[in-house]
C-alpha cells in the first residue's frame, strides 16, 4: 500500500467546528496522533484508530519534533491511513509545513487539512470582526515565541496599521506592551485577550495597550490563549462606561 500521512486541523476546540473532510480522515484512520490542545471529544470520529498523544507545550515536557517525524514515517511504510490531528490549523503555528516537506522528502504522500485557527475562533466568540470596514483592512497573525529566540520586528507590526493577533504571547505580555509602545502605538489601542477559545469555559479580558498586563494579571490570564490588538477589538460597553479595562467571563 502506498504510505500517506494526513496533516488534519483540528480547530481552537469546539468539536462542531471540524470540518467534513477533517472528520472522514479521522474515520479512515488507523493510527492518529494527536496534540495537546486537541480537545478529546474530537476522538469520537475516529472509531478504529490507534491514538498516541505527541503533544507539545510551552515549558512542559513535549515529545521531540523528532520522534513525532519518525512515527509518522513508520506507519505511513506499514500502509496505514496516518493522521496527525492539530489544534487549529495545521499551518497556523502548527508545524504542518515543516512536517509535510519532512515526509515528502522521504517519498510519503501528505494531504494538508485546514482547521479553523484559534485567533479566529477566539475573536468571533468574542462578537469581534477581525477585519473590519472603515476600521481595520487587514489582520496579521504573529507568534510571541520565534524558534531560534530572535524577536519580531515590533516596530513594523505597530505601525502596519492590521489587526494583530498574538499567539502563545501569555508569557510575553510585558515585552508585547513595551515593544509595541515603543514601535508608535497608541497606548488607548484596545486588547482583548481571550483564553480557551470557543470553549465552554472560554473567558475574555478587554484592556488597552498601557493596562494590558495589569489586566491580565488581575484575571489570571492564562494559556493557551490569544490576543486581539486593535481598534476591533473596543468593547462598546466598557467605552460606554468608561473604564480603562474591564474583565468578563462565562462566555
Amino acid at each position: 500500500m502506498s504510505a500517506k500521512v494526513w496533516l488534519v486541523g483540528a480547530g481552537p476546540g469546539d468539536p462542531e467546528l471540524l470540518t467534513l473532510k477533517a472528520v472522514r480522515a479521522m474515520r479512515d484512520a488507523d493510527v492518529v496522533l494527536i496534540d495537546d490542545l486537541v480537545n478529546e471529544a474530537v476522538l469520537e470520529h475516529c472509531p478504529h484508530a490507534r491514538i498516541i498523544a505527541v503533544g507539545k507545550r510551552g515549558g512542559c515536557r513535549s515529545t521531540p519534533q523528532a520522534f513525532i517525524h519518525r512515527l509518522m514515517l513508520r506507519y505511513a511504510r506499514q500502509g496505514k491511513c496516518v493522521v496527525r490531528l492539530k489544534g487549529g490549523d495545521p499551518c497556523i503555528f502548527g508545524r504542518g509545513g515543516e512536517e509535510a516537506q519532512w515526509l515528502r522528502e522521504r517519498g510519503v504522500e501528505v494531504e494538508l487539512v485546514n482547521g479553523i485557527t484559534a485567533g479566529l475562533a477566539g475573536a468571533t466568540q468574542c462578537d469581534i470582526s477581525l477585519t473590519l470596514r472603515g476600521v481595520a483592512r487587514g489582520v496579521t497573525l504573529v507568534t510571541a515565541h520565534t524558534q531560534d529566540g530572535s524577536s519580531l520586528n515590533w516596530q513594523a507590526l505597530a505601525q502596519g496599521g492590521t489587526t494583530l493577533v498574538v499567539y502563545m504571547g501569555v508569557a510575553k505580555l510585558s515585552e508585547i506592551r513595551e515593544q509595541l509602545l515603543a514601535g508608535g502605538m497608541a497606548p488607548e489601542t484596545p486588547v482583548a485577550m481571550i483564553e480557551n477559545a470557543s470553549l465552554p469555559h472560554q473567558r475574555e479580558c478587554r484592556s488597552d495597550l498601557s493596562a494590558m498586563e495589569q489586566a491580565a494579571s488581575a484575571f489570571e490570564l492564562k494559556s493557551p490563549a490569544i490576543l486581539v490588538i486593535g481598534a476591533v477589538a473596543k468593547d462598546q460597553k466598557i467605552a460606554a462606561c468608561g473604564s480603562s479595562y474591564a474583565m468578563a467571563s462565562g462566555l
